[in-house]
Parts: structure tokens; sequence; C-alpha cells
């Protein structure tokens, strides 16, 4: 009996505690999924709106418990054995991008109130779908292991491929889902061999442990090594839809419901680039020259074929605004992907720039989504051409749009987009990578020509007299969708300190 007593106090203890607060963001999101789908079994269909509301309801809870992890100074599920290895950490980059993707993914559900009601799309199972899919985003940067990190990734994926097919019966709609579902399982079966190479080196999933071990591979375990991050980066590239796993994006944005497309191109975005980012400055810095060069190429090819395939759209074809959007998505995110290539030759600050240009991005580009659902619900065919007089149609929407095309651009007074592509510009140059800072500048160039272009159509004359449907009063979450994200784009080009601090400083605990 005395044995057993010194055996058990000899031996570590197993049990983890959670800090309920910090992962209170992330279970909150779950949580309301799981009330809403629970609910809709009973709810008759007459109430299924409130599902809608239920869900904004729950997303703003949920960025608001973000507060107080204000101060980042938060882990949980750490080892007994190594405290220092978490799996969960709330860190200021975790707060940064857990913001973006709540608040982003709030402004996606207002979208949908009017979008599930107008395309009869089953309420319970959009919500419920949205949501998981927001959880799972939100998980993603707080994860701090490998094994963690591909769950959250899945958990982000796997409802959005339900929510692109989710307009039944529409070829486009099931089209896109497929090619989204099929391309994105091929690059996460990928990563995951590629994690399993690193698991074989190093005999640890904690990315802390990880980088530590990787910085002293036996010499007949380096190819392996090498081979198993390269492989890691593919999924996380498809995410990011960086050039050559770009190929799924058009076809998606068109195919799924407008403010999945919205949804898509900054949550998803900020998912990939999320989780490249600790896969390759907090896991892999011992292999910086493998990653460095393969990001810094990445960067170059997507930002120059996504505007050159944006300059290439017709005004008069079907569907050619949200096509320019897509392709726009992926020009940006080869700017997005700058820092986190001069991180390999510099420190991992530098993604901070990454961060700070993502939040410009997703205020802008979800407000431009918003303003497209707008024009949608009276010129289905979301041709360029449709907003060719907005301005006398929807003065306010066409400033709006005008403001964020301007923003993405990086011209005045869109003064938020200018500073965050000069911390991009700025990153590339400390880090030598100045071939890389010439051929941002020359994108950014080429990129003038389609947004000015569709800026400038905003305030030219309407073709023909207007109809009493295109003055139509917009629906207030459309509305609200459009006034919350213009009037944060004007504030932060007003006050870009109030984004542009996250670019400097440090953002990881551990």
């Amino acid at each position: 009996m005395t044995a057993l007593t010194v055996l058990a106090a000899d031996t570590p203890s197993l049990v983890q505690s959670v800090d309920w607060l910090a992962i209170a963001p992330v279970v909150i999101t779950a949580v309301v999924g799981l009330v809403v789908l629970v609910a809709d079994l009973f709810v008759a269909e007459r109430h299924k709106p409130a599902l809608g509301w239920i869900s904004v309801a729950g997303l703003a809870a949920a960025t608001a418990t973000l507060l107080p992890l204000r101060a980042g100074d938060r882990s949980t599920f750490c080892l007994t054995a190594d405290p220092e290895a978490c799996s969960y950490v709330a860190d200021h980059f975790t707060v940064v991008v857990q913001f973006l993707v709540l608040a982003g993914a709030l402004l996606t559900a207002l979208l949908s109130v009017t979008a599930v009601r107008d395309a009869r799309m089953p309420a319970g199972e959009y919500w419920f779908l949205l949501l998981s899919s927001a959880a799972g985003a939100a998980l993603l940067p707080a994860s701090r292991d490998l094994a963690t990190l591909i769950v959250a990734l899945e958990v982000a994926s796997l409802p959005a491929f339900a929510l692109v097919g989710m307009r039944r019966g529409d070829r486009l709609s099931s089209e896109a889902a497929l090619k989204f579902f099929l391309s994105s399982v091929t690059a996460t079966a990928v990563s995951l061999m590629g994690i399993s190479f690193v698991y074989a080196v190093t005999g640890s999933l904690h990315l802390t442990q990880v980088a530590d071990r990787l910085e002293d591979v036996p010499g007949q375990l380096d190819t392996l090594a090498m081979a198993g991050v390269a492989l890691t980066l593919v999924g996380f590239a498809f995410k990011t839809a960086a050039v050559p796993f770009h190929f799924w994006v058009p076809d998606t944005y068109v195919g799924a419901p407008l403010p999945i497309a919205g949804y898509l191109s900054v949550i998803g975005k900020a998912v990939g680039f999320t989780g490249l980012i600790l896969v390759t400055v907090i896991a892999f810095p011992a292999y910086s020259q493998v990653w460095g060069p393969a990001v810094a190429v990445l960067a170059a090819l997507t930002m120059t074929l996504g505007n050159a395939a944006a300059v290439r759209q017709s005004a008069d074809r079907p569907n050619s605004a949200v096509r320019l959007l897509a392709w726009s998505s992926v020009g940006q995110a080869g700017y997005l992907l700058v820092p986190i290539a001069a991180a390999a030759y510099t420190e991992r600050d530098q993604i901070g720039s990454t961060l700070a240009y993502a939040l410009m991005y997703a205020a802008v580009n979800l407000g431009a989504f918003a303003v497209a659902a707008l024009v949608a619900r009276t010129k289905p065919l979301h041709r360029i051409s449709d907003y060719r007089g907005l301005y006398t149609e929807r003065p306010l929407a066409a400033l709006s749009l005008a403001f964020f095309l301007l923003c993405l651009a990086g011209l005045p007074p869109g003064i938020i987009g200018l500073f965050a592509k000069v911390t991009v510009f700025q990153s590339a140059v400390d880090a030598g990578l100045g071939w890389l800072a010439v051929l941002m500048a020359i994108n950014v160039v080429i990129a003038l020509y389609y947004y000015l272009r569709w800026t400038a159509l905003l305030f030219r004359a309407p073709e023909g007299a207007l109809d009493a449907q295109a003055r139509s009063k917009a629906p207030w979450p459309v509305a609200a969708a459009i006034v919350a994200t213009a009037i944060t784009a004007v504030v932060l080009s007003g006050a870009p300190q109030l984004v542009l601090r996250v670019a400097s400083g440090s953002l990881f605990t551990q």
C-alpha cells in the first residue's frame, strides 16, 4: 500500500485544466450552431427566419468574448510534462485572426438572412453549416499542434463544401461544390502525408517541440524532413488560393450563394494564411531555406496571374462581376504571401504585415460583396455592366463600392489600402527581396486598370430609363452590412494606425 502511495506521488498528473474563457469564442460559435440545428427540427416553417437571427446573435456574442482576451496571455490544453507545449494558445495573433473570422462571419450572416429566404435554402442546415465552419476557422489560429491544426482546417472546410452547393437544382452550384470538394480533399491528403513525415522525424505534433527538434535532425532524416515541410504547406497553399492551387476559385465563387462567395474570399483565405503562418514561422523555422523561396515564388505567381486574369474580364459577360472579385482575391492573396516569405529571411514578426493587410482586405472585400448582393436583387446576371449608373439608382451603395474598390487599389481616399500595401512592400524590401517588391509594384499598377474601370462605370449615365424595381428599398440586413463595412473602411482610412500597429511588435507568446 505504501509503495502504491509513493508511486502515485511520483507520477505526474495527466489531468489538464481548461481555460474556458480562452476557448469561449470557439465554444459559443459551435454551441449556437448545434442549438440552431436542433431547433430546426421543432420550429414551424414560418418561424425559420428566427434561426438566422439566433445565428447572428451567437456570432456577435462570440466576437464580444474576444474583449477579455485582448491581453493575449492565455493558453490551455498544455502538456503536464512540458507546460510550454500547449494545444490552444490565445495570444495576440490568435485574437486578431479570431476577430477577423468572427466579425467576417457576422457580416456574412447578415447578408445571408435575406439570401436564405429569397433562394428558399434550408435554413437549419445553412445556419448550422455556416456556424460550424466559423467555429473551425476560429479554432485554427489558436491551434499549436499539427493534429488540432488539421482538425480545425477540416472543420472550417467541410461545411463550406455543402454551403457552396446549397442552391439545390442549380447546375453551377453543384459543379462548384464538387470541384471545391475534390481539389480540397486532395490537398489535405498531401498535407497529412507531410505531417506524417514531420512526426516521423521529430516524434511530436506540438509546434514548439517540432521547431526545437528540427534544429538538430540526423543527416539520414534530413531529406524526409524537407519533404514533410514542403508537403505540409500544400493544403494551406490551396486554402489561400495560391497559384497553382487556385483553379477552384472562379467557378466556386460563381456557383456559390453570393454571401458564401464573400465568406470564402475572406474567412476561407484567413484559414489558409493562418495555417501557413503557424507551420512556417513557428514549426518550421529551421527549414526556412526550403519554405522561404517557395512562398516567395508562390507570391509572385499568384499576384501576377490573379491580376492578369482580372484584367481580361469582359464587362458584358454573365457573372463577370463575381469572376473579377474572384480573380482580384487571387491577386490580393499574392500580396498577403509576401510578408510570410519575408519572415524566412528576417524575423517572424514580419507576418504582422500580413495580418494588417488581411484586416483591411476583409472589411472592404466583404463590403464589395455586400453591394454585389444588393445589385443582384434586381440584376441577377452579375455582370460588371449592370453597375453602370449605379450612382443614379443607389448613390450610397455606389459611393460605398467606389470606396471599397479604391481601398483595394490602394488609391486615395482609400488610405488604409495604400498604407497596408506600403507595409507589405516594406517587409519585402527589409528581407532583401527586392525583385519581389518590384514585381508587387508592377502588379499594383496593373490592378489599377480594372479597379478604376469598374469605379468609373458606377458614375456613368445609365443606359435606358430606370424602372421602379431598381430604386426599391434595400433589405435592412444587406444595408446594415454595407454601412458597417463602409464605416469601418472610412474609419481605418482616417486612423490607419488602428490596423497598422498589428504590423509592429510581437504577436506570439510562444
